[in-house]
């Protein structure tokens, strides 16, 4: 049976634009990337984005037209996809389409007090998916997190048991980590074992404070971090989040680690004085790195290897301050097995579009604690 094609569409919370790629998946879910494409969000755009993140005015009608655009960007990249390959739409077999997390709250608000029945919160990604279908005329497989909050789950992260299968050596544990604008870890054991949780911020808070202090969208090479001096009380602080605390499974987005959360912590500090902009960026890196190792540390201590994915990979003191607090583990990029950073999350929802049609499970037990693996997303068809 030879492969079929699928397309994978990510956009993240780092909320840059949108990665897509094309990929052959055969009968076992074998993938191989063929074509990857990029197009960024403009910086009003990304900003409605922001905006959506928090409670505001007229959110439903602002929620609705983000969606739109959401979809016309996806259609883009497809576009860009299917004339790089020569493809036509009726060769593909579907597109996986995560959409733009704008809300993450899962396990909260709606549960029963005397436990007739337990939480099951939300979790929002943006895209309007019947239009997607409409404007490529390939089927759409989405909406994939819901399911598994409805069987108890975190809905998140996904991605895990794609790094298994990508990733993952017979008799080794490896460690994968996907820097985007939070950071998620997976660990696959030696003994075909699969956890996966959310470690915190990745790039979410320093884009941010980049944004602010040097009108550039992040910080390039991590250059701008590397001339400045980890505040040691600052960096203290942060690490007593509770969330950083908790053990898996976990979850979390910009729901919690946004400009508010940085704001209050910062000055919870009594008597601190002002800060250097570029010391708070190379604390905030220092942050990022020190929270994915000590999970490293915590639940992977025998891990011989860190697969770094996301864009974080691509920030170079980012990956040495990793390297410095992970001495016995080799830390490298996800491009030095096969698949570059900005092609890992993509390809995991070409692959879960993949899972869909087959009506095969993709979520697992051990990563988001649902009552059992599901089958993920919605089919709208072409």
């Amino acid at each position: 049976m030879a492969p079929a094609f699928f397309i994978g569409l990510m956009s993240g919370t780092s909320l840059d634009g949108v990665d897509g790629v094309m990929a052959q998946i055969d009968h076992t879910g074998r993938l191989n990337v063929t074509a990857h494409a990029f197009v960024a969000f403009h910086a009003a755009f990304r900003d409605d984005l922001l905006q959506l993140n928090q409670t505001g005015p007229d959110e439903l009608h602002r929620s609705a037209l983000a969606g739109n655009a959401i979809a016309r960007h996806y259609a883009q990249v497809v576009h860009t996809l299917l004339q790089t390959t020569g493809l036509q739409p009726e060769q593909v077999s579907a597109i996986g389409a995560h959409g733009q997390t704008v809300r993450h709250r899962p396990l909260e608000f709606d549960g029963d007090a005397d436990g007739h029945y337990s939480a099951v919160g939300y979790t929002l990604q943006l895209i309007n998916s019947a239009l997607l279908a409409e404007l490529t005329d390939i089927d759409v497989v989405a909406d994939f997190r819901s399911r598994d909050l409805a069987a108890g789950g975190q809905g998140a992260p996904l991605v895990p048991a794609f790094h298994h299968g990508v990733f993952g050596q017979p008799g080794a544990c490896v460690a994968v980590l996907n820097i985007g604008g939070i950071s998620n870890l997976s660990v696959l054991h030696a003994d075909g074992g699969v956890q996966g949780w959310d470690c915190g911020p990745g790039n979410a808070l320093m884009d941010f404070w980049c944004a602010r202090h040097t009108g550039q969208a992040f910080d390039r090479d991590g250059a701008w971090a590397a001339q400045g001096h980890v505040h040691q009380a600052l960096l203290a602080q942060w690490m007593t989040e509770e969330f950083l605390q908790r053990l898996p499974p976990k979850s979390t987005g910009r729901d919690l680690f946004n400009p508010a959360w940085l704001a209050h912590h910062m000055a919870a500090l009594e008597g601190s004085g002002a800060y250097a902009p570029q010391d708070v960026q190379a604390t905030l890196t220092e942050f990022t790195a020190l929270t994915c190792a000590l999970d490293v540390l915590r639940h992977a201590e025998d891990a011989a290897s860190l697969v770094v994915c996301g864009g974080g990979a691509l920030n170079t003191h980012l990956m040495a301050r990793l390297a410095h607090h992970l001495p016995r583990v080799q830390v490298i990029s996800s491009a030095d097995r096969g698949l570059p950073p900005l092609q890992v999350e993509a390809a995991a929802f070409a692959w879960l579009a993949f899972k869909n049609l087959r009506r095969e499970t993709a979520s697992l037990q051990s990563v988001t604690g649902a009552r059992g693996a599901r089958v993920l997303g919605a089919v709208y068809p072409r």
